[in-house]
């Protein structure tokens, strides 16, 4: 099986730590999401498992081996990193069959990935043509183009139209179910929580977390309770009567934190207060995300004042 380990790997730019200590592995049969803020470490730590880049300390295997120790790489592991690095001039289908030629990959597969990309019909024009989300699906049929057992793909929905992010969903679901290594950075948080089963989180070039999905969720994400009622006053009572503290938002509802929809309803019941609206709040891995690496973030822009 093909997996990726990362052991103590650390690299610095004139003193500076852009990847810090870092040890993880990415293991088959899964779709890991790779996160964290911009200036985190991401494309580096990607760019130094890919050997574009050396590390000042620490090691980066795919399959046990450096990349650049693997013989004819594209079989062993697949990547998008820059969509900007075909030829303008070359044909899709000629950019592909460059890069298989260079990897001993039959011509069919070429057709093979084209098709798979939806990019078929329009293999035969120059790369210089293509649109932001052809561009991507082009990287993306050139990192499938050696049927490898890992990929790696930076920010894979970058410019799909909305019938191309639902097809990258189903394609990255595909690749694990076959029993492929699959790392995917991302920025989309809600896109990142609709294909990815594991989280690997960067902040300042550190491992803030290494875990499933919906652990990482809920370990961050406290339970809260949304109430909406015609009697504020009598639920601001009872839910301090029996410990609980609500905030009055501006539109009439409510937040109850540290409760479950169960518990506010049969206390509501008991004190005949009526409700129009109760419903549990959802853990999303966005808040769950913001709360990990709030302190993490290199580059932050003001709070944006409202318009008068």
């Amino acid at each position: 099986m093909t997996r990726i380990e990362v052991q103590s790997l650390t690299k610095e730019y004139g003193g500076r730590r852009a990847v810090d200590d870092v040890t993880f592995t990415v293991r088959p049969g899964r779709v890991t999401g790779f996160l964290g803020p911009n200036g985190a470490g991401k494309s580096t730590t990607l760019r130094l498992v890919l050997g574009l880049d050396r590390p000042t300390r620490g090691t980066a295997t795919v399959g046990g081996r450096p990349y650049a120790a693997l013989g004819e790489p594209l079989r062993r592991v697949g990547a998008l990193l820059d969509t900007q690095a075909p030829h303008g001039s070359r044909t899709g289908r000629d950019h592909l069959r460059v890069l298989a030629a260079s990897n001993r990959i039959a011509r069919r597969r070429v057709d093979e990935v084209l098709e798979e990309t939806g990019l078929a019909t329009v293999a035969g024009r120059r790369v210089g043509t293509y649109s932001l989300g052809m561009r991507q699906r082009l990287g993306i049929a050139a990192a499938l183009l050696g049927d490898p057992g890992a990929v790696l793909l930076d920010e894979p929905s970058n410019g799909l139209d909305a019938e191309g992010i639902i097809w990258i969903r189903g394609l990255l679901r595909r690749l694990a179910d076959e029993g492929r290594t699959v790392l995917v950075s991302s920025h989309l948080m809600n896109e990142t929580a609709s294909f990815a089963d594991h989280l690997l989180v960067l902040g300042r070039g550190r491992l803030l977390a290494d875990t499933p999905l919906r652990e990482f969720i809920h370990a961050r994400v406290e339970p809260r309770v949304r109430v909406r009622t015609t009697d504020d006053g009598a639920l601001r009572a009872a839910l301090a009567a029996n410990g609980h503290e609500g905030v009055r938002h501006e539109d009439g509802h409510w937040t109850v934190r540290h409760a479950r929809v169960e518990t506010i309803g049969v206390l509501a019941s008991r004190a005949g207060i009526p409700l129009l609206e109760l419903a549990a709040e959802e853990a999303t891995l966005e808040r769950a995300y913001l709360d990990l690496t709030a302190g993490e973030t290199e580059f932050t822009a003001p709070p944006q004042e409202a318009r008068t």
